[in-house]
C-alpha cells in the first residue's frame, strides 16, 4: 500500500496503476490495481493525524497490505536539505506528545521547557508516568529501507539521505522552535502524517516505511514547489518495484 495525504500527493501514483478501481470507504479514498501484476493498493489519507490513523486502520482491515510506505511533501528542519531533496524516514516521531510544566498566570509559557511525552509506555496517565518522559520512536522496517536505498540513483532531482521524520498537526513556522527540534530530536523534516501512520500500522504489525520530499524550507529559504509531490511518487514508484521484484524472487 501507498498513502498520500493530498490528491497532489497520491493521484500520480493511481494514475501509474494497471486496471485501477477507485473505491471509497466514508471520507477516503482507495485506488485498487496491480504494478507488475502484484496488487498494489493507493490510499488518499486526507491531512492530519487523525485522518492518516483512520485511513491506516480501514487499509490494515479491509485490504490486509504486505507492507505501507506513507509518502508525500513536508518542510525543512536541516538547513543541509534542498527543496527536492528526499528524506527515507528511518524512524518518525510525534512532535505533538509533550507535557508543559505546572505554572501559574502570568508566568508566561515557553515551549522549550516542555517535556517530550510517550503515550504509549503504559496503559496508565502518560502526565504521571516518569518512564513517559521521551520522545517515541517509529523506525523503519528495515527492508524496505534497504530497498529504498538500493533505487536511490535513479531519482536526479535531488540527493536522498535517511533521516527523521516529525509529524504533528501543527504547521512551524518559528525558526527557534524549528532548530530546537533538529537539535533535540535530529528531526529533518516536519509533515502531518507519517508518526500516526507508524503507530498504527505497528499495532497491526504491518511493514511500514515513511519517505518524504522536501516541498520548502525555510531554514535556508528554501521556496515551496508543489511539484515536489509527484517528484517523490516517482521516486516511491522506483522503490515499489524493487519491492515487488524483491518479493517474487521468495
Amino acid at each position: 500500500m501507498v498513502q498520500g495525504a493530498m490528491p497532489v500527493e497520491a493521484e500520480r501514483f493511481a494514475q501509474r496503476l494497471e486496471n485501477p478501481r477507485e473505491e471509497q470507504i466514508g471520507g477516503w479514498r482507495f485506488w485498487h490495481g496491480t504494478v507488475d501484476g502484484y496488487p498494489v493498493v493507493v490510499s488518499e489519507t486526507l491531512k492530519g493525524m487523525s485522518n492518516a490513523a483512520a485511513a491506516t486502520a480501514i487499509a490494515a482491515t479491509q485490504f490486509h497490505p504486505v507492507a505501507i510506505i506513507n509518502q508525500g511533501t513536508a518542510g525543512g528542519h536541516d538547513p543541509a536539505l534542498k527543496v527536492y531533496d528526499i528524506v527515507l524516514g528511518k524512524y518518525s516521531v510525534n512532535l505533538g506528545a509533550f507535557k508543559t510544566p505546572a505554572k501559574t498566570l502570568g508566568e508566561g509559557s515557553d515551549s522549550r521547557q516542555w517535556q517530550p511525552m510517550d503515550l504509549l509506555a503504559s496503559k496508565g496517565s502518560a502526565g504521571e508516568d516518569k518512564k513517559a518522559h521521551s520522545l517515541r520512536q517509529f523506525p523503519a522496517d528495515p527492508n524496505l529501507l534497504a530497498i529504498a536505498q538500493s533505487v536511490k540513483s535513479d531519482y536526479r532531482q535531488g540527493k536522498v539521505v535517511e533521516g527523521v521524520i516529525g509529524s504533528a498537526d501543527v504547521w512551524n513556522s518559528e525558526l527557534d522552535r524549528i532548530r530546537y527540534f533538529h537539535d533535540s530530536y535530529q528531526t529533518s523534516i516536519e509533515e502531518m502524517e507519517t508518526a500516526s501512520a507508524a503507530q498504527i500500522a505497528a499495532e497491526f504489525k504491518v511493514p511500514f516505511f515513511g519517505i518524504r520530499v522536501l516541498s520548502n524550507n525555510i531554514t535556508n529559504q528554501g521556496k515551496y514547489d508543489p511539484q515536489t509531490g509527484l517528484a517523490c511518487q516517482d521516486y516511491v514508484y522506483q522503490v515499489v518495484k524493487a519491492y515487488i521484484a524483491n518479493l517474487k524472487k521468495h
